[in-house]
This record gives structure tokens, sequence and C-alpha cells, in this order.
């Protein structure tokens, strides 16, 4: 059974499409409508769900890509948070994929296998305990992005917001706030953009010493047999 608040979580972090848009109200409906959820985080999905609908599309897009693409402390790949561009990331991502396809999960995506939204499609077709227990393991991230959007006044915050909830538990305080602590990406800066990318590259195999204990956990978690599913891009 699909956990539709994960699914809808995964749709709307996805970078924003007419077929989106269409979406929106159905997507903006599960979210609201989550009792899992307080009510003021139900009421901010609302808000991101209607801004999402009405607003103009392309300054959807440039907004979403100035947030998470030219920003990498807002970076959508979880493992970016954890590895930065080591071979560590690269050995962590197959890995992952390899989790994907033993479960029956096959990414049909553009995305690396870490992107958020491909993990939450993944996990809403995962039973509760396990889809809590992982994002759990990834709570530490998922309270710096929120706080990081908040700073911004950023209306993504909210999913955050609401993927802490669903997680049923908060980071550890003290790798937060060393998280928080570092200095943030000027997106307007497209000559630091540059140096930063020009770090070593993501290598995608295989590596004995990849993964760190607390992405090791999060696989294990996921390693369990499960049906079918694709990941197709919203």
């Amino acid at each position: 059974m699909t956990d539709r608040t994960l699914k809808a979580l995964s749709l709307i972090l996805s970078y924003p499409t007419e077929d989106l848009q269409t979406a929106m109200p159905e997507i903006g409906n599960a979210l609201v409508g989550d009792m899992r959820l307080i009510p003021s985080v139900r009421a901010a999905l609302g808000a991101l769900s209607q801004e999402l609908e009405d607003g103009d599309l392309y300054d959807l897009q440039e907004r979403y890509v100035m947030l998470f693409d030219r920003s990498r402390t807002l970076s959508l790949n979880l493992f970016e948070h954890v590895h930065g561009e080591s071979r560590e990331r690269g050995g962590a991502m197959v890995s992952l994929i390899e989790t994907y396809r033993a479960a029956g999960f096959e990414p049909v995506t553009t995305e690396l296998p870490d992107h958020l939204p491909v993990l939450l499609e993944f996990l809403s077709t995962r039973p509760t305990g396990e889809a809590r227990e992982t994002l759990a393991d990834a709570a530490h991230i998922l309270d710096v992005l929120c706080a990081r959007l908040q700073r911004r006044d950023s209306r993504y915050a909210a999913a955050f917001a609401a993927l802490s909830a669903l997680a049923g538990t908060s980071g550890d305080a003290e790798a937060v706030a060393g998280m928080l602590a570092q200095a943030e990406d000027d997106p307007t800066d497209l000559v630091a953009l540059d140096a930063v990318w020009e770090e070593t590259e993501v290598t995608f195999g295989p590596d004995p010493n990849a993964g760190c204990p607390q992405v090791r956990d999060m696989l294990a978690l996921m390693d369990k047999p499960n049906n079918t599913s694709e990941h197709r891009s919203a």
C-alpha cells in the first residue's frame, strides 16, 4: 500500500512542470488531509501547494533551481551532506541503487539515486515503520534543510517540517548546530559556484571503504523484499 503523503512530498519537492501544476490540487489534498501532521504544518503545506499550482511556471522553475540546484547547502541529494563529492559518496550511491533493485524498485529518472524525491518515492512503497526509521536516520539533514529554507522565507520549508514529523524524532542537536554554523552558498555568485563544482568528481566505482555507519544503517533498513515499483519524474 502506497503512503500517499510520502508520494505527495516526493512530487512537491520535484522540479516544477506543467504536469506537476495540473496534479497539485490532488497532491495538496493528500498533504493537508494527513492527520499525522499538526495543523500548522498542514496549513503550511496547503500554502506551498497553492503557490505551486497558481504560480508562473517559469518563476517557479527559476526559484527551484536557485534553491536546490545552485546551493549545495540546500542540495536534495542527501549524500552530498554526508560525503560531499568524495569517492565514498559514489560507493554509497552504488549500494543504494542495488538496494532499490533488490526491493523491486527501478528508478526511472535522470536524478541521482540519493535525490530526496527518489528516496521518498521508494519509501512510499515500504512499510510505515521502515519508512519512519529511514527518515529518522536522516533527521538531522531534514532539520537543517528546514531551518535553512526558513531563513530564506521559503514555503518549501513546510515539506521538511512534514518529513521531520513523519520521522518521529528530531536530529542530533550538536550535528544540526554544526551544519547550521557552516556558511551558506550564494546562488548568485557564479564564480564561487564554478570553483566549488571543480572539486573531485563523484566516482561510481566500488569502494570497500565507502559509506559511513549512518548511511550503512539507512541502507540496511531499506534492504528488504518489496513488490515492484517505479519512480517517474513529475
